[in-house]
């Protein structure tokens, strides 16, 4: 036998607003990603900013999967793709998000990729709001921090729920939730700074109102469906301790507490001690209804997904470190771990501690939905790119993730990051690639859209059909 089971899920991951384009097309009107604009300061990049004539708006054409749709689903079959991660735009189906019936075109493009995917014999995985709101619940409510929304947010999941149950077994409720502490107007629709005062307590009651809304979520798959699982999805980094001063450590256990805590109540159902001594520390209160916190316990989530690229280290005594970069990273660069081009410390052996500690602490099913190497590609002259260099990265942790499940973890699949390019979520950039497949386009929205295969395309094909074998 083999290290992965014969029914593991082998895929990619993308996201609407990185990837379809086509944001006001066919009743489709902005989400807050509409209005970011391309660049490295996260401050300058994210705000819900009026849209201008002449300025360019990456998520405004993307890749434009949106039309591309069959050529890029025929490329992911002839991968041999088990499953393919995607979202749905919550404002194609829901334009203001706080309507009452659906936008039928929104869902008819829905349909006709689902039904390509599934003739291809790839599984969907479908994230409901992976960074998507409505900039509109934004605008007349302040988004998660109105309890309305979390009704606006259930009218979405019925429909679409409802719609594709037959087709779609796994169901993420939202995209690395945990991110709302780092990049709060993305998900949950507060446009508050780092600075601001209040702006945990804030941040921590929109929070519980995803909270609400995932077990909410479970709640109605449970009583309406037979063969469908909702899980949650963290974004994840182990921070390590820089040195074994005793210090160090309770610095890194406070780190991996402050992801814990939102799987902790969508996994375990319940608030843990740890965070409710924070609150009481900072003054937090959280305004809850009378059955919150039965139905928290009562709906958990089915399985945990998790993103995981890169690790870090931290000290009780910063001074003379260096920031580390990465995905929901706020530590300290390793002097023993390299770095990418964007500086984001590649880590493979990190990847099976995270499933072994995710697994330990929560003994549900993991899926590994995001993963991947972001490196500047070259397209040679006739149509190729060579590699190697992502081939490597994806190659050591696909076997530290075997180690992991000969560790005794139990892990649903593997869905890299931005299986075809698409727009960098952190910046708007294109040049930060993850794909196997290439895309035609720069950091100015300039290019064909045309799709070359790079090297890791037959690689990754390989792995597949051997079953994650030959690496």
């Amino acid at each position: 036998m083999g290290r992965f089971p014969d029914d593991f899920l082998w895929g990619g991951a993308t996201a609407a607003n990185q990837f379809e384009g086509a944001w006001n097309i066919d009743g489709k009107k902005d989400s807050v990603i509409d209005h970011a604009v391309c660049s490295r300061n996260m401050d300058e990049r994210l705000k819900l900013r009026p849209i201008e004539e002449g300025v360019y708006y990456p998520s405004h054409r993307a890749v434009d999967f949106y039309h591309h749709y069959k050529e890029d689903i025929a490329l992911l079959k002839e991968m041999g793709f088990k499953c393919f991660r995607m979202s749905i735009a919550w404002s194609r189906i829901f334009p203001e998000g706080d309507e009452d019936a659906p936008n039928e075109k929104g869902l008819a493009f829905y349909d006709d990729v689902i039904r390509k995917l599934t003739n291809a014999g790839i599984e969907p995985l479908i994230t409901i709001s992976h960074f998507e709101i409505p900039a509109s619940l934004v605008r007349k409510y302040s988004g998660w921090l109105d309890r309305r929304t979390i009704g606006f947010y259930m009218n979405f999941v019925r429909t679409i729920m409802s719609r594709y149950a037959e087709y779609v077994r796994y169901w993420l409720t939202f995209n690395e939730i945990n991110l709302c502490l780092y990049a709060p107007l993305t998900t949950v629709g507060i446009d508050v700074g780092f600075t601001d005062a209040g702006r945990e307590q804030l941040i921590y009651q929109a929070a519980h109102h995803q909270f609400v809304a995932s077990a909410m979520t479970v709640k109605y798959a449970k009583e309406n469906f037979k063969d469908i699982h909702v899980g949650c999805m963290l974004g994840y980094s182990p921070i390590y301790p820089l040195t074994g001063k005793p210090e160090d450590v309770l610095a890194s256990m406070e780190a991996d507490r402050e992801k814990f805590f939102f799987s902790d109540v969508q996994v375990r159902g319940r608030y843990p001690r740890y965070q409710l001594q924070y609150f009481k520390k900072h003054g937090i209160e959280i305004r809850m209804e009378e059955n919150d916190i039965e139905l928290i316990r009562d709906y958990t989530c089915d399985f945990l997904g998790f993103s995981y690229y890169s690790t870090a280290v931290i000290a009780a005594d910063p001074s003379g470190q260096k920031a580390a970069q990465g995905n929901v990273i706020r530590a300290f660069e390793s002097p023993y771990i390299p770095k990418t081009e964007w500086g984001w410390q590649i880590d493979p052996v990190g990847l099976r501690i995270s499933l072994n500690r995710l697994y330990d602490r929560y003994e549900v099913p993991l899926f590994v939905v995001e993963n991947g190497l972001g490196a500047k590609d070259v397209l040679t002259e006739d149509g190729h790119v060579h590699d190697d260099y992502r081939i490597d990265y994806l190659r050591h942790h696909i076997d530290e993730m075997g180690k992991a499940i000969e560790d005794g973890t139990e892990v649903l699949g593997y869905t890299s990051w931005g299986c075809i390019d698409l727009v960098s979520a952190a910046t708007g950039e294109m040049e930060k690639r993850y794909g196997y497949i290439y895309v035609d386009c720069d950091n100015e929205g300039n290019g064909t859209l045309n799709r070359y295969r790079k090297d890791s395309f037959e690689w990754y094909k390989d792995v597949i059909a051997s079953n994650g074998e030959r690496l």
